[in-house]
């Protein structure tokens, strides 16, 4: 066992940005601490309970760098994310998608196992089937309402009637009412950080407006929710929120440095891939990360900057500037300088390895099984961390 534990040990310490098998997936753990103390001392400032979403991240080891104590608040996409982060220790959670009925036994299940669990609605339905399966007695997870602030998504506009009938229903089947919850999905619209603020102002208030008008009717509403990266960064007033959530804030994204959330060099995620071939006649360099390391998002295809599938940067992850992954297919990636640019094209013989910044932290993490951890810069490997999948 002792000589199993050093040789694995031994295969980590050899493990380099420039030798490991491609493609991989690269985290910079200094650039992932610096964006959390940023948001937290943000939100600080502003006297509000931060519950991160933990859905780019997927990852109990990324999440203890939130909550070392490793209890939360957090919040989570998927019932298999709350289980894997209740198996880890985590008990404050929010379970931040509207809920379907088949998916009550399994909430009820981690409330059993001492979860303090929310759940998310918007329909007299689904409150009825809440009600329904609360007629045994067993313990419930509370129930957080969905407000619509921009029209982005599902959930209730702030001064609609069936959000006093949802609420009635809850309290008719004997389900707690915790509160509501919203987020400004149309702030991933905004362009250079123009409009964040408005945005921010318009999730804050319709929440709170929620919140008031049950109050109003006789129904307890402790919890008002909001966020998103955006809005949480450019949030200026706070007042009758209780939490903010936000999630992709941990790695960011080509997407939020388009959007104006942040820089370039506050990408902590990327993804190593190795020059394979090039074809001079057409400008291109082929590398073995296609879609499936990548990602077929392309956020910033509507932006005034497009990045196609990811920006290309050096192996210490210095961008070339206008080097794009400008196609995809399965496995081979087409390196490309951006249409208009008149920067030359990188000398990267074959067996180069670049390092590429993705449109999408979340839809790329998806692509693979681990993290590989980069702690101090420079090209060693210090970690790798695993990254749950499922629903």
């Amino acid at each position: 066992m002792i000589d199993t534990v050093m040789q694995s040990e031994q295969a980590l310490a050899d493990q380099r940005v420039d030798t490991i098998e491609t493609p991989a997936l690269m985290l910079d753990l200094a650039k992932v601490d610096r964006n959390i103390a940023r948001l937290r001392g943000r939100l600080d400032v502003l006297g509000v309970t931060f519950r991160p979403h933990v859905k780019t991240a997927k990852s109990i080891d990324v999440a203890r760098r939130l909550f070392p104590s490793g209890e939360g608040p957090i919040t989570v996409s998927t019932l298999a994310e709350a289980e894997y982060f209740a198996a880890g220790g985590f008990t404050d959670i929010c379970y931040a998608v509207g809920l379907s009925p088949d998916k009550i036994g399994r909430t009820r299940d981690l409330v059993a196992r001492g979860i303090d669990l929310s759940v998310l609605i918007d329909s007299v339905d689904q409150a009825e089937a809440l009600g329904e399966a609360a007629r045994d007695g067993a313990p419930m997870p509370k129930v957080l309402i969905e407000i619509d602030c921009d029209g982005h998504r599902g959930g209730l506009p702030p001064d609609d009637p069936a959000l006093r009938l949802v609420a009635d229903s809850l309290r008719d089947g004997g389900v707690t009412l915790a509160g509501v919850l919203t987020h400004a999905g149309e702030s991933y619209g905004a362009r250079g950080g123009v409009g964040l603020p408005e945005a921010a102002e318009a999730e804050r208030a319709a929440a709170v407006a929620a919140a008031e008008a049950l109050r109003a009717a006789g129904h307890a509403a402790p919890v008002v929710s909001v966020g998103s990266t955006p809005t949480a960064h450019f949030a200026r007033n706070l007042d009758g929120v209780t939490e903010v959530r936000a999630g992709v804030f941990m790695f960011f994204d080509l997407v939020m440095q388009g959007i104006g959330v942040c820089a370039l060099d506050d990408i902590a995620l990327s993804v190593v891939a190795t020059v394979i071939g090039h074809r001079p006649e057409k400008g291109w360099i082929l590398i073995d990360a296609g879609w499936m390391a990548l990602s077929r998002d392309r956020g910033t295809q509507k932006h005034p900057v497009d990045q196609g599938y990811g920006l290309v940067c050096d192996i210490d992850g210095m961008p070339f500037g206008d080097l794009i992954v400008e196609d995809a297919s399965q496995e081979h990636g087409i390196l490309k300088l951006r249409a208009g640019s008149t920067a030359a094209l990188p000398d990267l013989p074959l067996g180069s390895r670049v390092r590429i910044l993705p449109n999408h932290a979340c839809a790329t993490g998806a692509q693979h099984e681990t993290y590989n951890v980069i702690e101090h810069g420079g090209h060693a490997i210090s970690a790798t961390w695993s990254r749950m999948r499922g629903w």
